[in-house]
């Protein structure tokens, strides 16, 4: 009762005023093992063996006995098996109050708790149960173990299942952690804590020193054991996302984005730096690109971006110690979108076409100066400074050859039309 059984108190046409208890769906509340067997008081017969575990293709021949206190004989029952009625020809008459069914090639569980073996009377009242745990193997190793911390003073990890068994038995998994050297195994209380196999351990953890972290597997069949991972605290520290983050334009130029953000909180402790990441993409496009450059700086013009289009922009962050740890941290989770668009282009601020050296020399700007590198926005600042320049010439003088385009670059319209200008040629 205390699991929240129900009871038949209809009694049986034989027997009036009998109350048996409702076993079906028993295995379903995960009974420990032998629950069935202990319920002596209320149970009018006993099933043997009482939840056996086995293996996929086995065969078992279980008995069905009625308590001498009960006039049933083995004429009166029959089984059952998750509510389907086993055929007579599996039956056998052991004695005069015990039946017995032959189960062969038995399949996995259809659900992890067990399914339920029921021995029932002639009119369908219920007088005992088992439930059967048949799976295919001991479960497989854990893997593909991975921790991060958020404050140096605590730890999560999640890890992957093996395959093998999970489908039909319960699988228990349970986290420990050691520190290197010294100290005793530790096992983790905290479970499910980012996703289904996952643990946190809130406190009590020490900086400077490896810990071995390990998971356990267990069922009915037996035990595995993952591979150990050794760390650091400092090594897997992370972040929340960047907060704050805008997007604006850059005054009327049309292919350019301005992206500012705050530094998440926890980087204010000493002990950390940070780099950044942007990723953006353009409002019908599922692609991001990626901005690797933009290292521990909180702001970024992106250039080279198409004119009058809605794009969305994330930032993320990676903290690294300063203290000695040569590995990277983490990646923190990406920041929610945000979306701001660039201006509509015309034929250009300034109301001319450029000579077709020009257009080539800006097509290769707009695809190598996006980013956050200085090299990248001074190319940009150079070609605005510039094509004001030219314009402005241009109306003064009439038409003249193409020749002197940015400073130190000489002769785009003669030997080197058409190739990129280096780093020197622009004073970069």
């Amino acid at each position: 009762p205390e699991r929240g059984r129900a009871w038949e108190a209809s009694g049986s046409r034989d027997h009036p005023g009998w109350e048996f208890p409702l076993l079906e769906g028993l295995c379903k509340t995960a009974a420990p093992p032998g629950f069935w067997g202990n319920l002596k008081f209320w149970n009018p017969a006993v099933i043997s063996p009482q939840d056996p575990t086995l293996l996929i293709g086995s065969s078992l021949v279980a008995t069905c006995t009625v308590s001498p206190d009960f006039p049933l004989k083995a004429e009166d029952l029959y089984w059952t098996l998750n509510g389907r009625r086993l055929p007579a020809a599996s039956y056998a008459a052991l004695g005069p109050s015990t039946l017995s069914v032959a189960l062969a090639r038995l399949n996995g569980s259809r659900q992890q708790s067990g399914d339920n073996l029921v021995c029932h009377s002639r009119d369908g009242g219920i007088l005992a149960g088992s439930c059967l745990y048949v799976g295919c193997t001991t479960p497989e190793k854990p893997v593909n173990i991975t921790c991060w911390s958020k404050n140096m003073k605590d730890l999560t990890c999640k890890w992957a299942p093996g395959t093998e068994g999970e489908t039909f038995l319960h699988t228990n998994y349970t986290l420990k952690y050691k520190r290197r050297w010294y100290g005793q195994d530790n096992t983790c209380q905290e479970y499910h804590t980012a996703g289904t196999y996952s643990c946190h351990i809130p406190k009590d953890l020490a900086l400077f020193t490896p810990y071995e972290i390990w998971v356990e597997a267990s069922n009915r069949l037996g035990v595995a054991v993952s591979d150990v991972v050794m760390l650091d605290i400092l090594d897997v520290v992370t972040t929340d996302p960047p907060s704050d983050v805008h997007v604006s334009r850059v005054g009327d130029l049309e292919d350019q984005l301005s992206v500012r953000w705050s530094s998440p909180p926890a980087l204010k402790d000493f002990l950390f730096q940070a780099k950044y990441q942007i990723q953006y993409r353009v409002e019908d496009s599922s692609e991001w690109k990626v901005v690797d450059d933009v290292g521990n700086q909180t702001s970024c013009r992106l250039a080279g971006l198409r004119p009058g289009t809605v794009y969305f922009v994330q930032v993320r962050c990676n903290p690294f110690s300063i203290y000695g740890s040569k590995k990277a941290g983490i990646w923190s989770d990406w920041s929610n979108p945000t979306a701001a668009s660039t201006p509509r282009s015309g034929e250009n601020k300034f109301g001319a076409r450029e000579p077709k050296p020009a257009r080539q020399f800006f097509g290769w700007v707009k695809k190598h100066a996006y980013g956050c590198s200085n090299l990248g926005i001074k190319l940009y600042d150079q070609w605005r400074v510039w094509l004001q320049k030219s314009h402005k010439t241009r109306n003064q003088v009439g038409k003249e050859p193409f020749a002197l385009l940015l400073p130190g670059w000489v002769g785009i319209g003669g030997e080197n039309a058409g190739s990129p200008p280096t780093p020197g040629m622009l004073g970069g």
